[in-house]
């Protein structure tokens, strides 16, 4: 016989019963937010990881762009200039100035440098004969030179191939497009044949002058930059020239110079010829150029072209080279470069010493050996006095 519980613990059961259901379900609640808290803390954690991971990506990625955008080489086409060569022991000893008391002072200070002004006047030359040969070996008994038509005695005479400080001024007109590339090789024919010593620019225009390659002596460089540039639009030339010569105030040489290559007149320039015969002349630069005309020109500022560089050139002590086949540039332009490394270089004092700031025109006379042809001296007209 089966005994029921009484009704007293059908109440206390079922009493313990609810209350054991509302503890498991209590539990079961607090299992369910300790899981779901501990959800929500990981993805908190993975949430902060992936944005840390995109931060990270895209500050490296910009970095990236940034570097793509410096890289471009077409951007940027200048040559830093080369740095400073260390002080000699020589470079480092203080310098005695003056022309009165030098004398006094170096002796009381062994080792010092003197210094002193002596109004030395020093004329590049070239010498060539009826065929436009250069002709070297000549001495100083072969010159000549009057400054303001009166003899001078000369002190100094060199012919030593001393390192020159060379602008070049690049036609990248459009009219260049056909002759671009083999003007190119003249140019690099030049640089390769010029002292290793030799530093130079270059000096490109079109519309507007800009220097393309800053100071150097490393002939791949200028020629890894050339290879970039495309001839276009139209020739700014005179500003260019105008250019090149305030850049030579920078050079590192006494002896300074420039090479045009082009191929026609001005038609596109700030300054104007008056202007630039002015700087030209207060300047100490020889110019060269290599003309590389058409036959016809059709235009007023084509015609009026050769004879502008005729004239600078002429001015300056240096030659103008008119082209008359393309395949003869890299001859001409090793030709001038031999010139400039076979300079007569003469030095005199004049006999009559004005600071006037007049302008005051040079010549030289040469007395040949016997049985030479007619020979021809190639050199500065004349030059500024310094003034007071």
């Amino acid at each position: 016989m089966v005994r029921r519980p009484s009704g007293r613990e059908d109440g206390i059961g079922a009493e313990m019963e609810i209350n054991i259901r509302d503890k498991v379900v209590a539990g079961d609640d607090r299992r369910r937010d300790w899981v779901a808290g501990r959800q929500r803390g990981r993805l908190a954690v993975w949430g902060l990881v992936v944005l840390l991971c995109l931060g990270l990506w895209g500050a490296s990625g910009s970095e990236v762009c940034r570097g793509q955008e410096q890289e471009n080489p077409l951007d940027v086409v200048n040559t830093p200039a080369p740095p400073t060569p260390p002080k000699t022991p020589e470079d480092k000893k203080p310098v005695i100035e003056g022309a009165a008391n030098a004398a006094a002072l170096a002796t009381s200070r062994r080792d010092a440098r003197i210094r002193v002004d002596v109004n030395l006047v020093l004329i590049p030359a070239t010498v060539t004969d009826s065929m436009n040969r250069l002709v070297t070996g000549l001495e100083r008994e072969n010159f000549e030179v009057f400054d303001n038509n009166v003899g001078q005695v000369i002190k100094s005479f060199s012919t030593q191939d001393a390192p020159v400080t060379i602008g070049i001024i690049f036609d990248l007109s459009g009219s260049m497009s056909s002759k671009f590339v083999r003007a190119r090789k003249a140019l690099s024919e030049f640089l390769r044949t010029s002292n290793p010593q030799d530093e130079f620019f270059v000096v490109g225009f079109n519309d507007r002058p800009a220097v393309i390659v800053d100071y150097t002596s490393d002939v791949d460089d200028v020629e890894a930059r050339m290879v970039m540039l495309k001839p276009e639009n139209r020739t700014a030339l005179i500003d260019a020239i105008y250019l090149g010569v305030d850049k030579l105030k920078q050079a590192k040489y006494e002896r300074k110079a420039l090479l045009i290559i082009s191929d026609g007149g001005d038609n596109r320039s700030r300054y104007t010829e008056g202007e630039l015969r002015r700087v030209v002349r207060e300047s100490d630069v020889q110019i060269y150029s290599i003309g590389i005309f058409d036959q016809y020109a059709p235009t007023t500022e084509e015609q009026l072209g050769p004879i502008l560089l005729t004239d600078i050139c002429d001015m300056t002590g240096g030659r103008m080279f008119r082209v008359s086949e393309l395949g003869d540039l890299g001859d001409i332009a090793s030709r001038i470069s031999a010139e400039l490394r076979n300079e007569y270089v003469i030095g005199y004092r004049p006999s009559e010493v004005k600071q006037d700031g007049n302008w005051r025109k040079l010549k030289i006379r040469l007395v040949p050996p016997p049985g030479l042809p007619n020979l021809t001296v190639h050199n500065r007209q004349g030059y500024y006095a310094p003034s007071q």
